[in-house]
């Protein structure tokens, strides 16, 4: 597999993590390639005196004649570079390089030269600021591939804990129209889909969160469950395996998500706080219902740490991990042996 990295905000942690992961990942099998700024990644290398061999790649045709770079060395596809670098600072310039970054690697994947895109962070803030609609990695690759709704899922490798969001970067006065607005059979029967072709689960088992507390207490305290989501689950459990809709509040704690194979919630924190609470350093955050394979790290920019050599680059080995294994799997269902 060729995996492409979009290097991420060039003041964040993102070169950084790219760089050690690739350090673990060298000999793997696998060929990779950084899309984003070659002077930024080497500025990183050298700050951080990583043993990482940077090759300028100006045409990545060119890297089709090739299983994979020598060994120790990373192909660098410069697509922009920035004025100045100074880590842990917001501005329209890196906000730019990063977009540009992330349009040219997932360009890569749609003309089939590479199997799966990895995005380091980005910085909401200097994507504004360099004049994108979009805030984030999804919505922007939606776009980008006339997906309108596509899903946002965290995956966990070490609990084998996913969690997939049925509303995501919005505000929470919003929550219940969208959710009442929303074609929640057709999320429920494409997240299925997703966990068959991507993970290899046959039979997905998924459990739904409800959007209230208590999950309503049966109409004491919202409506939605009774009129939206336990409809929803009773139409599709006759062709899926969907339970709920459950309590949010205690779930997790009590290590319910054991028992399924994903986890749908309502809104963004009522899934992302109780998940990065326990697969914080190890989460990978991906966009189902792509063409292409896309992952990233679970974690932001990092820009209080940025420089510094301290990042953890756990998140983004797993991602890449995953990003090969996502691949594999649509791989094998297009070539069946």
């Amino acid at each position: 597999m060729r995996i492409v990295c979009s290097a991420g905000d060039p003041h964040g942690i993102g070169p950084e993590i790219i760089l050690k992961s690739f350090l673990k990942l060298d000999g793997s099998g696998h060929s990779f390639l950084v899309a984003g700024s070659y002077t930024v990644m080497d500025y990183y290398r050298k700050a951080l005196d990583l043993p990482v061999k940077l090759e300028l790649v100006d045409d990545v045709l060119a890297l089709e004649d090739r299983d994979r770079a020598p060994s120790g060395v990373l192909p660098v596809l410069s697509v922009a570079e920035p004025e100045s670098i100074v880590p842990g600072t917001i501005s329209a310039e890196a906000g730019r390089v990063a977009m540009e970054s992330i349009h040219a690697a997932a360009e890569l994947c749609r003309e089939g030269i590479c199997d799966a895109l990895v995005t380091a962070p980005i910085n909401k803030e200097s994507i504004v600021l360099a004049g994108y609609k979009e805030t984030g990695h999804t919505g922007f690759l939606g776009r980008m591939f006339g997906v309108p709704t596509p899903t946002m899922m965290f995956f966990d490798p070490v609990l084998n804990l996913k969690v997939a969001l049925a509303t995501i970067h919005e505000p929470l006065e919003k929550i219940p129209g969208l959710i009442r607005n929303m074609d929640l059979d057709a999320f429920l029967t494409s997240l299925a889909a997703s966990l068959t072709n991507d993970f290899g689960i046959a039979h997905p088992r998924i459990a739904v969160l409800g959007l209230n507390p208590h999950a309503s207490d049966g109409g004491v305290m919202g409506c939605e469950e009774q009129e939206i989501i336990r409809p929803c689950i009773e139409r599709v459990s006759t062709s899926l395996r969907v339970e709920g809709p459950f309590p949010a509040d205690g779930f997790f704690g009590a290590g319910s998500y054991k028992n399924f194979d994903i986890v749908v919630a309502m809104y963004h924190d009522q899934g992302l706080l109780p998940f990065k609470v326990l697969a914080f350093d190890t989460g990978v955050n991906v966009t189902l219902g792509l063409p292409i394979v896309r992952t990233s790290p679970d974690h932001g920019t990092g820009f209080d740490i940025a420089g510094k050599g301290i990042a953890s680059e756990r998140s983004c080995y797993e991602a890449t991990l995953l990003s090969i294994t996502i691949a594999t799997n649509r791989k094998q269902i297009e070539h069946p042996l």
